[in-house]
């Protein structure tokens, strides 16, 4: 990379443009910015003698693959303009060279380049978890509580849970009951036994009744747990 030194409306002597690759060193220049594409320094004069303190205007472009960075300035004379303009120039790309290096991180090691630097390293999934994580979530079958019991994983029992206030009635009156809300079953409790009772539609006037014995060592009636009415 060159430095292009021209002038506008003003001859630019050999001697300055020596000075200016002698003030703006290349390698200082590229360790700020590694990207640099080109240099341009433009002299100009302001023929105004009430400006003759700010006659003499040095601007510097310098082109990257970054942005563009501008810096100019004027003085009585073109040597000390561009003391000042490059000494503007360093400090806007030392500046970037600050904010770029504090975005990466001071020995920061790429996301990328964990696994590989750093022994042990924890992988984590898509999931920001760890491959331990993520196997002791696929081991846990998650549970869910449905009334009265505990189902694990997404079966597909579900559970609807009910209590009634029963009075004893006769097995006449549960069927009537049975009859009234349309249903192929009746749960009671049977005034004579004192039972847990449910009568059942077996087909068309046919129909069962079972009866639970709350005795867990009472003995079973002969006809076993259930029987059938009407024949």
């Amino acid at each position: 990379m060159d430095i292009v030194v021209k002038g506008r409306k003003t001859e630019v002597p050999e001697r300055f443009r020596k000075h200016v690759a002698e003030k703006l060193k290349l390698d200082k220049v590229q360790k700020l910015d590694g990207k640099v594409i080109s240099l341009d320094v433009e002299v100009s004069k302001e023929p105004n003698p009430r400006q003759a303190d700010r006659s003499d205007r040095v601007e510097i472009t310098l082109r990257s693959r970054g942005p563009v960075v501008r810096a100019e300035a004027a003085a009585a004379d073109p040597y000390a303009a561009l003391d000042l303009a490059t000494a503007k120039l360093e400090a806007r790309l030392r500046k970037e060279h600050d904010k770029r290096h504090s975005r990466r991180g001071n020995g920061r090691i790429p996301a990328s380049e964990v696994a590989v630097t750093v022994p042990d390293a924890a992988r984590l999934n898509g999931h920001g978890l760890t491959a331990a994580e993520e196997a002791a979530q696929q081991d846990k079958v998650p549970t869910t509580r449905m009334g009265s019991l505990e189902i694990q994983g997404e079966g597909p029992v579900v559970v609807r849970e009910k209590t009634h206030s029963a009075a004893p009635m006769t097995l006449d009156q549960a069927l009537y009951e049975m009859e009234l809300v349309g249903h192929d079953f009746y749960l009671f409790v049977d005034a004579e036994t004192k039972q847990p009772s449910v009568v059942y539609r077996r087909h068309a006037y046919d129909y069962g009744v079972i009866h639970l014995n709350s005795d867990a060592f009472g003995e079973e009636s002969p006809g076993g747990a259930g029987g059938a009415l009407g024949g």
